[in-house]
């Protein structure tokens, strides 16, 4: 990889950031509701829970390495201990069109009509677990030329504050139709899991 495009993934990467922190709304998330862009506002899981909805979780992950991630992408970037070294992240990505220790698990979820999705974020960094007609890329356009994305998902171009998850956060919806549903991280477009509901 040139010395050129690292420094403009750095530079698009720490922007993305920036305008994901920006765009938050002033008033403080909680870290126990995420406002998903594409469905009516979720109840809390707890409030499901005692109408006797069962869960499904799924866990966000990454394994950034906070001095090299806050030094090349700007201080709180990354929030974890120890971990992936920026450069060597993105010479993987760059190999390998994605990097394991950034993924949903499990990567595919089977459950019911009625039942509550819930998606955490366990990692060091924000994240989006944004639901999409098809998988596609993010935005952070070198990330998706690294992995060879070059159809940009929609949802991913219609985020708003509330979509970013920063570490610790969740987002949860009670499942309302049966079919298969599709979610990715529009900031790392390889994180992506496939929620099957059936019927009751």
């Amino acid at each position: 990889m040139s010395i050129r495009l690292s420094s403009v993934l750095v530079l698009t990467a720490a922007a993305a950031v920036f305008v994901a922190c920006e765009n938050k709304p002033s008033q403080s998330i909680s870290p126990s509701r995420f406002e998903h862009a594409q469905s009516a506002a979720a109840a809390e899981p707890a409030q499901l829970a005692a109408k006797g909805a069962s869960q499904h979780g799924v866990t966000i992950f990454d394994a950034c390495d906070p001095e090299t991630f806050n030094a090349a992408l700007g201080a709180g970037t990354c929030t974890r201990s120890g971990g992936v070294r920026f450069e060597v992240f993105l010479e993987q990505l760059g190999r390998h069109q994605s990097i394991g220790g950034w993924h949903f698990a499990p990567p595919n979820v089977t459950m019911q009509v009625g039942q509550l999705l819930v998606a955490t974020n366990q990692g060091g960094e924000t994240h989006t677990f944004t639901e999409v007609e098809e998988f596609g890329g993010g935005i952070v356009p070198q990330l998706n030329e690294l992995i060879g994305l070059t159809t940009i998902a929609p949802e991913c171009a219609r985020l708003t504050g509330g979509d970013f998850l920063a570490p610790g956060a969740s987002f949860s919806e009670e499942e309302e139709e049966a079919g298969v549903e599709k979610y990715q991280c529009c900031i790392h477009p390889w994180m992506r899991a496939q929620v099957r509901i059936s019927a009751k």
